[in-house]
This record gives structure tokens, C-alpha cells and sequence, in this order.
């Protein structure tokens, strides 16, 4: 009987250790960062209506590529809409940048390398909303 619960319990092991089927997000962290020396740059985009899909995925890898090139980058998490509320006013991708201080964010701002990704941005950008806050 104790062999039979064992294995039921390895093969309910196994199976929850299987990889998902779902849509792979993805999500890059740099080192762990307390909440409570967090700086959040939350980034959320509305494209033109005319920018197609290929194009718009040619910025969201391009955004992503971003914490690789500036080390003041500690973590980037983006996904897209999903609300059923329908109060997102077109905006339909959300980037979440974390910082360890102003400063990290503050050097990132005119890095070169973000300045570069705007001039990938910017001929489909219709709106920007961003927000920064301290995590609590």
C-alpha cells in the first residue's frame, strides 16, 4: 500500500513539473531587488492604427533587448491587455522596469541605448503613459 501511495505521488510530481502549454512571458531579472528599495517605471504604449503586427513585435523586442545593454535595468516584466473593463483608452502593451534608486532610473532616461529604442518606437507610437512609483 505505502508503493502505491509513492508512486501516485511521484507520477502527480511529475506531471505538475511537465512545461506548460501556455504562452511563454518573458521575464528577465538582473539580481533581486527588496520591495522596499524598488523604483517602478511602469511604460504602457498605444500603437497607430496602421503599424502592423510585424512591426510591433520588432519593438517589444527591441524594449526587451534594453536590460542587456543598460545595467541600471534590474528587472523588466511586460505583457499585453487583457482587461475586460474596456477603460484601457488603445493602450495595448505595458512594460514594468524595476530600479534600485532615482538615480538608476535617471541614468537610464538619456542612456544612449533608450534613446535608440525610441527611434525604433517612434513612427508607430500614437500615445506614451508612463509612471514611476516607489513599490510599498
Amino acid at each position: 500500500m505505502r508503493k502505491l501511495a509513492l508512486y501516485a505521488g511521484l507520477a502527480v510530481l511529475m506531471t505538475a513539473c511537465q512545461p506548460s502549454e501556455m504562452k511563454e512571458e518573458k521575464i528577465i531579472e538582473k539580481e533581486i531587488v527588496k520591495m522596499d528599495n524598488a523604483l517602478r517605471h511602469v511604460v504602457l504604449f498605444k500603437f497607430k492604427d496602421e503599424t502592423s503586427e510585424e512591426d510591433i513585435q520588432t519593438v517589444v523586442d527591441a524594449f526587451l533587448e534594453l536590460p542587456d545593454k543598460i545595467d541600471e535595468i534590474k528587472a523588466i516584466e511586460w505583457g499585453t491587455n487583457n482587461s475586460p473593463e474596456g477603460l484601457d483608452q488603445g493602450f495595448t502593451h505595458c512594460f514594468f522596469l524595476t530600479f534600485a534608486s532615482e538615480e538608476d532610473r535617471d541614468a537610464y532616461l538619456p542612456h544612449p541605448d533608450h534613446k535608440a529604442f525610441g527611434a525604433v518606437l517612434g513612427p508607430h507610437l500614437d500615445k506614451v503613459l508612463v509612471v514611476d512609483y516607489w513599490a510599498k
